[in-house]
């Protein structure tokens, strides 16, 4: 098994047990996205392939740090040499910084609701990222919504107003008005995400109370226009209850519009809670629908700067070398 066939298979279990020697510098931990509020993670690398797994005492995949970075991972007859990354915020190589926990939203498959809300100031992430401005290549933004979206957006803007001092690529991914794109645009910031979660208009309603996809489809168009085809991206889930043509469907439509999809396995926590992760074999399936989607577009998740499609831990990312 290798390339993708493996990595499809250890995306699908999502977890890993850590032993050996004390990899406390590689242990990552979220306030935001797939691994909100679990037990932290580390990044595996091996032959340009990289796995993100959330920390698990019961996961079938066993790494074993052998010191100094140098890692073997275990998983059935599979024994695989590589290397943990060292983590600048949140994933390698990137300050990636969520600046505000909680949110008002209650999206069914997201802990992030739970989580005790918190606003980090401006100049606490300011000196997150001096800290470890020498060893990152790319700074990225994200946020739940601490109070109001409008308010939110505008708390942003002045985060990244500071942090563009750094001159670093720097990529935003928060939940939108129609005046984000532009805003983000005029502050210089370099790449955008802004996710409709959902396959389907009817899953969406369903999952995302409260949230306006129509609203998000607009934003999404609009930042094409802003930025430019293949530096706008939006999350869609696999695994929420979308047919394989649902979803071959929704990759389609939005890299016609010059949007890259980030293709996420489906973490099952809150609402999902008890739910099984999408099989390798599907994940394999809709990693075709979307490699063929975006040649057909001429868009290259190669040319990311910043954000998931950069780091390329939680996903399979059509054109990444395995």
């Amino acid at each position: 098994m290798h390339g993708q066939e493996l990595k499809a298979a250890l995306l699908t279990v999502g977890s890993a047990r850590l032993s050996g020697k004390d990899a406390t510098p590689y242990i990552s931990s979220s306030s935001a996205g797939p691994g909100a509020g679990g037990k932290g993670s580390v990044f595996f690398s091996s032959n340009g392939m990289r796995v993100r797994f959330s920390l698990s005492d019961t996961s079938p995949v066993e790494i074993v740090h052998d010191g100094e970075g140098s890692a073997t991972l275990r998983f059935g007859e599979i024994v695989l040499q590589g290397r943990l990354d060292p983590v600048g915020l949140h994933c390698p190589d990137q300050a990636f910084i969520t600046v505000s926990s909680g949110c008002i939203f209650h999206c069914h498959y997201c802990n992030v609701p739970r989580l005790p809300k918190r606003r980090k100031t401006i100049g606490e992430i300011h000196a997150m990222v001096d800290g470890i401005k020498d060893r990152i290549a790319a700074i990225s933004i994200t946020s739940g919504v601490y109070s109001d979206i409008h308010e939110e957006e505008q708390y942003v803007c002045e985060v990244v107003r500071d942090l563009s001092g750094f001159g670093l690529p720097i990529g935003v991914s928060i939940y939108p008005t129609e005046q984000t794109p532009g805003r983000l645009h005029e502050l210089g910031v370099q790449e955008v995400k802004f996710n409709i979660e959902c396959a389907t208009p009817e899953l969406f309603a369903s999952l995302c109370p409260g949230h306006d996809r129509d609203l998000i489809i607009w934003v999404l168009k609009k930042s094409v226009e802003l930025f430019g085809r293949g530096y706008v991206f939006s999350n869609v889930i696999l695994g929420l209850g979308e047919t394989d043509e649902e979803m071959e469907a929704c990759i389609r439509d939005l890299t016609t519009m010059g949007v890259i999809p980030v293709i996420r396995p489906l973490n099952p926590i809150a609402g999902f809670a008890g739910s099984s992760r999408p099989s390798a074999e599907r994940l394999l399936l809709v990693a075709g629908y979307h490699e063929k989607a975006l040649q057909a577009a001429g868009l290259d998740p190669g040319n990311a700067l910043t954000m998931c499609v950069r780091c390329r831990g939680c996903d399979l990312v059509p054109g990444e070398p395995l």
